[in-house]
């Protein structure tokens, strides 16, 4: 069993706590697990009666049943009401399945699992658990539909350190068998290379893209394959619909309309396959529409995307540590500031903006530093933001972390993956 203790004490620290525990994410990242092993194993383990942890799993058959909401709040009341003495834990698997139906009993009014979760919720002797693999579907609509009463938990695929903690040996060896093959909790099991990238590839086009394809009705499933190449190919780089739907326009000879790209974009974002980094003007302080950057959840899943044909580290290191810190919990942006010496106003970007409640660090991903001419380059733009605020430079060149004159301080970025190094 892969230990995940990092949201194990996310779901420790929210029980109780009178809300619905969201847990969301891509398929196959280990929700189920998380659920349904770790934390129900955690219960067990502290005095929770097996019994009293209510089991549903709306993707096997002897639970289809439990889809229809009425039936499943029915068969939950019935195992709880009148035992106000009893503590009792329920968990739903893929709550996404359930269905909209009508109450007839109730002048035909139309009920969805929202109505009936949040009908549960007021019992004060249950607690709610459930995961759903459908952003569009559920975690958008946590602040809506549940009120505002809903603790949502976003998991990720394996980290670094979840990863390290599970293969061990050599660090740089494990390192560039992450860069290759991502964290997706199946591919730890698999020893062999071919078994590898063959799981990552029929995963990517039997589970995620017939969900896409399927939850939203994609019409041009070749335009989707295509936007999903691109934004394969061009992790951490700038651009927006438009740069993709002129590129698009030019391979294919046709128009390609740049509203679609957009909502087939939004689309790849909502299923968890890619995030989007918004830049921000550091002395403006304000948001740009656009360019952005798009990022990978998962560089596996990325490289099978591109049949492991472009393998670029540097870019595949800045994805990496962009996960890292999303999965922490910090709100991250890419960062511009301007420069405006030698009468010019060129725009430098920092490439993360990382933001955790009132406190700020700036950090530069810089997979090599050398020469003079690469470090001016990765250092200019830390230094024209002029402020205050802790300045790293991530490195996979250097064996021990230090500060430069500037007292920018350069780290290395396994010591970062594997919590060694403070950011703040």
């Amino acid at each position: 069993m892969i230990k995940r203790d990092y949201y194990l004490e996310k779901l420790i620290d929210a029980k109780g706590n009178g809300e619905i525990k969201v847990i969301t994410g891509i398929r196959r990242s280990g929700k189920s697990v998380l659920l349904f092993d770790l934390f129900y194993e955690y219960l067990l383990n502290n005095g929770v009666n097996q019994d009293n942890i209510i089991k549903i799993k709306l993707d096997e058959r002897r639970y289809y049943k439990y889809r229809n909401p009425i039936v499943l709040a029915e068969y939950v009341e019935g195992l709880v009401v009148n035992k106000e003495n009893e503590r009792f834990f329920l968990f739903i698997d893929e709550v996404q399945l359930t269905l909209k139906v009508v109450d007839k009993e109730n002048e035909n009014i139309e009920v969805t699992i929202y109505d009936l979760l949040n009908e549960l919720k007021s019992y004060k002797n249950l607690d709610v658990y459930v995961t759903d693999s459908n952003s569009k579907g559920l975690s958008t609509d946590i602040a809506t539909e549940f009120r505002g009463r809903a603790t949502q938990i976003n998991l990720y695929p394996l980290s670094f350190k979840e990863y390290y903690n599970y293969v061990g040996g050599d660090k740089n060896k494990a390192l560039n068998e992450y860069m290759l093959y991502g964290g997706m909790p199946r591919v730890l099991l698999l020893k062999d290379d071919s078994l590898k990238k063959d799981y990552l590839t029929k995963l990517y086009e039997e589970v995620y893209l017939k969900d896409i394809v399927e939850r939203y009705g994609v019409l041009k499933e070749d335009i989707l394959n295509e936007i999903l190449d691109f934004l394969a190919f061009q992790i951490s780089s700038l651009t927006n619909p438009n740069n993709i739907a002129n590129a698009l326009s030019s391979s294919r000879r046709e128009k390609v309309n740049p509203t679609l790209v957009a909502s087939y974009v939004q689309y790849i974002i909502d299923s968890f396959l890619v995030s989007c980094a918004k830049r921000y003007d550091i002395k403006g302080k304000r948001y740009f529409n656009y360019p952005n950057k798009y990022y990978y959840v998962d560089m596996g899943l990325r490289n099978a995307r591109l049949n492991y044909r472009q393998f670029d580290p540097g870019h595949i290191m800045e994805n990496i540590l962009y996960n890292e810190l999303l999965r922490r919990g910090y709100s991250v942006d890419v960062g511009v500031v301007s420069d405006r010496n030698n009468g010019s106003n060129a725009q430098k970007e920092i490439d993360f903006v990382v933001n955790d409640g009132d406190k700020r660090v700036y950090i530069q991903s810089a997979f090599r530093i050398d020469s003079e001419k690469k470090e001016n380059s990765e250092l200019e733009s830390l230094m024209l933001s002029k402020d205050f605020f802790k300045k790293i430079v991530v490195r996979m060149d250097i064996s021990h972390n230090y500060y430069d004159h500037n007292g920018i301080f350069h780290c290395n970025l396994i010591d970062v993956l594997l919590e060694r190094v403070g950011l703040f």
